[in-house]
């Protein structure tokens, strides 16, 4: 055999140990991390109905404790500045007080921070809904060029060169490398932990205390529901077991539209439907007086200013909801009644939701 056909032997040799290595790495990539800790139910309180949780990521003491260490870890960021909670911050009700957020650089978004109370029983993530799920949603932040500016894979070599993260890895899915599948799926299940209810309204109108709430609050809630007064509940849903407070789905209410045009497409950039223009997900109202500003812009400083908008019915578009109409006609105590019920929706914090001390980090 002369040199240039046995050269041609070695590089095909090559060429194929090469893709059994990149084939079998594939493959490993698609074999989903199970944690094998010891499971833990989340249990709902007074107002919310059981949390919903994935099969391939039931929540385990280890899981939600990495998760919680990962959720207040900077060093998920490209500078180890920005983490989870400086967008949503435990002080600001699990969101951020500012309009929008500052990531990497104090560099600026376009939409405000929702809040992460309650966000396990969202169907999908973000404003516009362009995440199926809480771990998927971990990627987003991590990888926006305005948030954390990082890279899955370089949150990777981070942990994995820290012992005491390997050392708990292993603990919640046993041997191996740390994936940001792993990472992902920790601070899913630590968000769902991140659940509030209980609150004097749930006392009222669950737990039957009449004491738990003034009459403003409960004429408030009248004016809440009823359809020919301010029909908020069409939207934020209220059910006879519990209430979420909404629907799950996107509607167009005039927020981002400046002249009768839209100046934000929200969901129309996921599904490129016409109809999508200009509409967002509707939020939880649960403990919406810890969770200023508002709206997706963060543009309504109060709650007396969205109770405003919505008098005004909002701004005209061509894909304005069917639901938003003039409320003028509401008296002055009911527009006050209608605050004082918003501000019955606070509902307890968990306790261990806030930063770990190093000792449990470690």
């Amino acid at each position: 055999m002369n040199s240039r056909k046995m050269l041609s032997v070695i590089l095909l040799g090559i060429a194929v140990v090469v893709s059994l290595v990149l084939f079998r790495q594939q493959n490993q990539k698609k074999v989903p991390s199970t944690p094998i800790g010891q499971r833990v139910e989340i249990k709902a309180p007074l107002g919310l109905p059981p949390v919903p949780v994935p099969e391939d990521n039931p929540p385990t003491v280890e899981t939600i404790a990495l998760g919680r260490r990962l959720y207040y870890d900077p060093r998920l960021s490209a500078d180890g500045s920005i983490s989870c909670a400086t967008c949503h911050s435990p002080e600001a009700g699990f969101a951020d007080p500012k309009p929008v957020s500052v990531g990497v650089e104090k560099k600026t978004g376009t939409r405000n921070s929702p809040t992460v109370f309650n966000a396990a029983y969202f169907h999908v993530q973000f404003w516009d809904g362009r995440s199926p799920s809480l771990e998927n949603q971990a990627e987003g932040p991590v990888q926006n060029p305005v948030e954390m500016a990082n890279k899955l894979i370089s949150v990777e070599q981070k942990l994995n060169a820290d012992p005491s993260y390997r050392q708990q890895f292993e603990k919640a899915f046993g041997p191996g490398p740390i994936t940001y599948e792993k990472v992902e799926k920790c601070i899913a299940s630590f968000e769902r932990t991140v659940i509030s209810g209980n609150s004097p309204f749930d006392r009222w109108k669950y737990g039957h205390d009449e004491k738990a709430v003034n009459d403003s609050v409960k004429r408030g809630f009248v004016v809440f529901t009823a359809k020919d007064k301010g029909n908020c509940a069409s939207c934020h849903l209220v059910g006879d077991g519990y209430a979420l407070f909404t629907d799950n789905k996107f509607h167009n209410i005039g927020v981002g539209v400046e002249k009768g045009e839209i100046t934000d497409v929200g969901r129309f950039a996921v599904t490129n439907q016409a109809a999508d223009r200009g509409v967002f997900k509707t939020p939880s109202l649960r403990n919406v007086a810890l969770t200023a500003p508002y709206m997706h812009d963060g543009g309504m400083k109060n709650l007396k200013e969205v109770v405003d908008y919505y008098i005004g019915a909002g701004n005209s578009n061509s894909n304005l909801d069917k639901e938003i109409r003039t409320l003028d006609f509401l008296s002055g105590q009911e527009r006050a009644d209608l605050l004082a019920f918003l501000d019955s929706l606070t509902g307890e914090i968990p306790r261990e939701v806030g930063p770990p001390s190093q000792v449990q980090a470690d």
